[in-house]
């Protein structure tokens, strides 16, 4: 059976579309018949093959400056936003801040003044605002000022460890694919939602997610997405 033409009157907009979980989130928005357009906002284009050119619709802006890319928000229902910094480790408290707080809220804001109705954020396990781990105090505050724009439906997927197809950040990331998913056999009960998920698989996720009707704010971990 073919598959259906896409349905003009859902549109969603990307931000972090070049990093691992939203590269595929943008693969799976523009394979789907419910999405009729689909804007990939980044510092780089996203080079993909076999997206419909009509569909989806590449656009380089500077993060930190709305004015920049907020004409481009205006008509969409949806916004999926990745961004994040690939390894906190291995950069200051500030510049982590100033991605995963900073540039997020920013976007956000501009999302929320251009009338998108549903806000979808990749944060972290373990997010709050009290934290004395600053790493996860910065994916509660996120969290918390996302909340406070009065988005109509807000989605937080709180992952634990990303399984890439590739080791991307050299010994200590090729360990972590090795071991994790022996790990993951062990985490039972009030622990399976640190398993881990495939980037892929919780893009996929994420656009799922968004197709089913919702409102409110909704926290969602391995234990929910996995089942998307």
């Amino acid at each position: 059976m073919p598959e259906p033409s896409s349905n003009p009157a859902f549109s969603a907009v990307v931000l972090g579309a070049t990093g691992a979980v939203g590269r595929h989130v943008v693969i799976e928005l523009a394979r789907s018949s419910h999405w009729g357009k689909v804007t990939a906002l980044g510092r780089r284009p996203l080079e993909l093959s076999g997206t419909p050119p009509e569909k989806l619709r590449q656009e380089q802006v500077d993060l930190y400056d709305p004015a920049a890319y907020e004409n481009f928000l205006s008509g969409h229902q949806a916004a999926f936003c990745t961004l994040g910094v690939g390894q906190p480790s291995k950069v200051s408290r500030d510049e982590l801040y100033r991605v995963d707080v900073e540039a997020v809220a920013l976007f956000a804001e501009a999302c929320r003044r251009q009338g998108v109705e549903h806000f979808s954020l990749l944060t972290a396990i373990g997010a709050n605002p009290g934290s004395r781990i600053y790493y996860l105090r910065f994916k509660g505050e996120i969290e918390e000022r996302i909340k406070a724009l009065g988005f109509t439906r807000v989605s937080f997927f709180r992952p634990s460890m990303l399984m890439t197809p590739k080791n991307r950040y050299g010994f200590s990331q090729a360990m972590l694919l090795r071991l994790y998913p022996w790990l993951d056999k062990v985490l039972a009960g009030p622990m399976r939602n640190f398993r881990s998920i495939k980037v892929a698989d919780l893009g996929r996720a994420m656009v799922k997610n968004a197709e089913k009707p919702g409102s409110g704010v909704e926290i969602l971990h391995w234990s929910e997405f996995s089942r998307i």
